[in-house]
């Protein structure tokens, strides 16, 4: 038997139990992979609550979809992999556990030199910029605003851009200021003034903009100082965004991703993992706690911390 994380009704964190569940089995172009950490992202806690809409819960449903481990199990049709080597997965549903299927897709190699605990964090939130700037065609030349620039999302948007040649100001709080500027970005503080500032700190212009904050105050900031609104985008206020005539990128958004898009999250992966072993990334480490603690994690996530939170089982 394997254990995982299940919710039968919406609510909070305490609705998080730790179940035992038959061991998994792979499929053909399947791995089953020995969890070491499982990513804990905003987006669970959201469809956990309900804030997010899902299918109706029928049964006992499992949580998560990123992770790291080791393969205990290959199925038909899969090349590449071996039993006993360390990978890095995502878009698997139920990674909050001990075992898991992986369609072996979405799994690349994890070097020596990249943590679970560090490709844990790279799913969701590095897909999630990594797309974000590439819809946005973000270059060399650019200079991109980014809201909430000391979350995981905006802690990847601010590498990728600055890899890749754009000039980039974060908005964040005064205690994070030194994590944003280690990272390659201007730092500006969030409140009143907040245009003046970043006018100050970009006089040649804002030429796009990321809001992963999802206040008035962002949206407001991002139209102001952006002429081309086209190469503004929310991954926070999607139900609203088409009002704003801005782009909008998850956060419920009714509009769907285009393939191109989906491959670009795909891609992330790869492409960051690469980066981490190379020493030319950053994954900021958080909370660590045992997959039995994953309540505890959601408490931790809703109360907001510093760094990538795993559950480790």
């Amino acid at each position: 038997m394997a254990h995982a994380i299940t919710y039968s009704s919406h609510g909070g964190p305490e609705v998080l139990q730790l179940t035992e569940v038959p061991a998994p089995q792979p499929g053909p172009r399947q791995l089953v992979v020995r969890v070491e950490a499982a990513g804990v992202n905003p987006i669970d806690a959201k469809l956990r609550s309900g804030r997010r809409a899902s299918s109706p819960l029928g049964a006992p449903r499992r949580i998560g979809r990123d992770g790291a481990g080791v393969v205990t199990a290959v199925g038909a049709e899969v090349s590449g992999f071996a039993v006993g080597e360390a990978v890095v997965f995502r878009d698997t549903s139920g990674s909050y556990a001990s075992e898991v299927v992986v369609e072996a897709a979405h799994a690349v190699p994890r070097p020596p030199r990249v943590s679970a605990a560090e490709g844990a964090g790279i799913g969701i939130p590095v897909g999630t910029a990594y797309q974000c700037l590439r819809s946005l065609a973000v270059r060399a030349g650019d200079t991109l605003l980014v809201h909430a620039g000391s979350g995981a999302v905006g802690q990847a948007a601010i590498q990728y851009a600055a890899l890749w040649g754009a000039r980039v100001v974060a908005t964040a709080s005064e205690r994070r200021f030194d994590r944003v500027r280690g990272l390659g970005a201007t730092p500006v503080a969030y409140g009143p003034g907040l245009i003046e500032r970043v006018r100050e700190a970009a006089p040649e212009g804002v030429t796009v903009a990321l809001d992963a904050a999802g206040t008035d105050e962002a949206i407001e900031a991002s139209l102001e100082l952006v002429a081309d609104h086209a190469r503004i985008a929310t991954i926070v206020r999607g139900a609203d965004a088409a009002g704003f005539g801005i782009r909008a990128f998850s956060g419920g958004s009714p509009e769907p991703l285009t393939d191109v898009e989906l491959g670009w999250r795909a891609e992330a992966l790869p492409v960051t993992v690469a980066l981490l072993a190379a020493g030319a990334f950053s994954i900021e480490a958080g909370p660590s706690l045992p997959l039995s603690d994953a309540a505890e994690a959601h408490r931790l996530l809703e109360e907001g911390v510093d760094g990538k939170i795993v559950l480790t089982p």
